[in-house]
């Protein structure tokens, strides 16, 4: 391709043209895709915009329509460009940041637990008191309920532009509506996004600004950006691959020891230092969780200097201050807020250089404006969604009610059990093709569902992402491998793992007490069957005819069922599929196979609706099928063996 073509992007896919849109779009001393490298910080006056709103709508009677059918619902992309506005330098006064992380589109609170609106108006209190004042946020914003997967995460930007964030950080879960939806994300927002490992392996650039920095006063503060490499399996491998999916075109750098990630924020906090950032503060989403290890934020910092606090998301964890010393010995300021609006963030920079944090769980003053857009959202879900479909007899979970626990990514619930049972069902009964196994990945399920009434939008809160079912013909082997990946971490001693597999029509154990011998690449995704002895055994196929049980053949052909996420898209990294035959694909979204399967339950009450129940379910016409949904922990489908030998 000639240096004109490129230079105009004529003949290229749509993604360059966006990288050659974006690159006049200029940071702080940093190469990027977006940005050169002359320009420092706060060098520009801030820059005016016309706002275009261009959100895709779906009516009442469109949603009804879907039910059975995939629904296509993304919102149009916005020509937006990024604001770089610079704060007041007008004294040397202390520094307030406002932080928040992992809310998952959580925008349904009541005052006063924390809302957008909620935050607006605490950032403005400050600032009429004379602080100044920043707000950032360290990234899964945009997805994890049905206000934000209704329109691809487009109200959500829309709330965060109103209550005037000044910088973001895209986690995993900005990239779960595609690589073009996650693009947009960055045009429709009025602030910078930073990251300083995700690059473009076209051009080796990365695709976003390394880091930002702010004038506050005297002093220069510098946010470095850290996405966590997990995001590969976090999110869709295919979706940073080619359209062929032959090849990588995007990385999140991490290296199988950390070192590449670790490379690259050191080489990030070195450049801020140079440009004169007097504070370097980490705006990243890694987490503390062992399973993320080695790019766990206590890992970055341990293997780093330069870095005065670090303000961190994606493992849920409430920690309002951690000290974790650096490579030098340094004590580094280290906190997250939990998630769900749980809390906001409060981090204040002295005069004297010191550095507080705390956390505020609740504020009952409101901002009118985004509590209206907030507000006009949620009804316009609510409405789409809201229509009565069933009524559970028990509560559904994927907690463990006895330590209230997320459980559904380390072992069986009854949730979990519904989920896979309702894809077993839709390919059997609906579909009428034979369906021998269903598969659902933990991650994928994520909330726990009161005993009471069921709607559209609870079967959506359960499965927000808009993943759509398929059945594939698979080998036994395919099976045993992918089941064996799932429980690469469990145990009592384990790890979470999004990829943990739920089943129907099929029975599992795993040996916990056995090592984990699964091969890995450096992005967690399979490359290899186990080496030593394997985990799961005494796996077992229900035959529909015989009303039993039976043993898994290797060698043999299997109908699998489950979402194309794990199947097709390589998600959570289950790659032992490649290659398998396709028989059925897009038959209907998740959240529409589950209202569809709890549709079909009986024990109608005077309401009309279905009651979901063991005894009422479609799958208790199936002899000796396993089904106790009054179980939170579900029918014994999964059995966890902690220190049995071998045999």
């Amino acid at each position: 391709m000639d240096e004109v073509r490129k230079m105009s992007g004529v003949g290229l896919p749509d993604e360059r043209k966006y990288d050659i849109l974006k690159s006049s779009e200029k940071s702080a001393g940093e190469s990027c895709a977006f940005c050169t490298e002359t320009e420092t910080a706060g060098s520009a006056a801030p820059k005016s915009k016309e706002v275009i709103s261009v959100k895709q709508f779906i009516t009442r009677r469109s949603f009804l329509k879907a039910a059975g059918a995939t629904t296509a619902l993304t919102a149009a992309a916005l020509n937006l460009p990024v604001a770089f506005a610079e704060k007041p330098a007008d004294s040397n006064a202390a520094l307030t940041i406002l932080y928040t992380n992992d809310v998952h589109t959580y925008i349904d609170n009541k005052s006063p637990e924390l809302t957008y609106a909620a935050i607006a108006a605490l950032k403005k209190s400050y600032e009429d008191a004379g602080q100044k004042v920043l707000l950032v946020d360290a990234g899964d914003h945009i997805q994890g309920t049905a206000y934000g997967s209704m329109d691809d995460g487009a109200t959500i930007i829309q709330l965060m532009n109103a209550a005037g964030y000044d910088l973001a950080t895209p986690g995993n879960h900005e990239f779960d509506y595609g690589m073009p939806r996650a693009k947009a994300v960055i045009q429709e927002a009025d602030f910078p996004y930073v990251s300083c490992n995700w690059v473009d392996l076209r051009t080796d650039l990365r695709v976003l600004p390394a880091y930002k920095m702010f004038r506050i006063g005297k002093k220069w503060v510098a946010f470095v950006g850290v996405t966590t490499p997990e995001t590969f399996t976090k999110s869709t491998p295919a979706y940073f691959m080619n359209a062929r999916q032959t090849r990588y075109i995007y990385d999140i750098l991490g290296g199988d020891d950390g070192w590449k990630l670790y490379n690259a924020v050191q080489k990030t906090v070195d450049k801020a230092r140079q440009m004169g950032a007097d504070y370097v503060i980490g705006l990243g989403h890694l987490g503390v969780d062992p399973s993320s290890s080695p790019w766990t934020s206590e890992e970055v910092i341990a293997h780093t200097t330069g870095f005065d606090a670090f303000i961190d998301g994606h493992s849920h964890t409430v920690m309002e201050n951690k000290q974790v010393k650096d490579a030098s010995g340094k004590d580094v300021t280290l906190t997250q807020t939990g998630s769900y609006f749980k809390n906001v963030g409060k981090m204040t920079i002295g005069k004297d250089g010191s550095i507080k944090t705390e956390l505020i769980p609740t504020y009952d003053g409101v901002d009118a404006g985004v509590a209206a857009i907030a507000t006009d959202w949620i009804g316009n879900v609510d409405e789409m969604l809201g229509e009565e479909i069933a009524v559970g007899d028990s509560k559904f979970y994927i907690t463990d009610p006895e330590t209230g626990k997320r459980r559904i990514r380390s072992g069986e619930t009854n949730l979990g059990d519904f989920v896979a049972d309702g894809i077993y069902t839709y390919f059997n009964e609906l579909e009428e093709l034979n369906c021998d196994i269903a598969i659902m990945n933990g991650g994928g399920i994520r909330t726990d569902v009161a005993a009471g009434p069921w709607s559209f939008k609870t079967c959506k809160q359960v499965s927000p992402f808009g993943n759509v079912a398929c059945l594939m013909s698979v080998t036994g082997q395919q099976i045993l491998d992918a089941l064996e990946f799932g429980a690469r971490f469990a145990g009592a001693e384990g790890k979470e793992n999004g990829g943990f597999l739920q089943v129907a029509g099929a029975t599992y154990e795993i040996h916990a007490d056995l090592p984990n011998t699964v091969q890995t690449d450096d992005k967690n995704v399979w490359i290899g069957s186990a080496t030593g002895t394997p985990r799961v055994q005494n796996v077992k196929i229900y035959n529909k005819k015989r009303g039993e049980y039976e043993p898994i053949d290797p060698a043999g052909e299997y109908a699998l069922a489950g979402m194309n996420y794990t199947l097709r898209n390589l998600g959570d990294g289950f790659a032992m599929f490649d290659g398998a035959t396709l028989i059925k694909d897009y038959v209907s979204e998740d959240y529409l196979v589950m209202s569809t399967y709890a549709a079909m339950f009986g024990g109608v009450d005077g309401n009309g609706l279905p009651h979901l129940s063991s005894a009422n379910s479609p799958l208790a016409d199936y002899a000796n099928y396993r089904i106790d949904y009054e179980n939170p922990y579900g029918a014994g489908r999964i059995t966890i063996l902690e220190s049995i030998a071998n045999g």
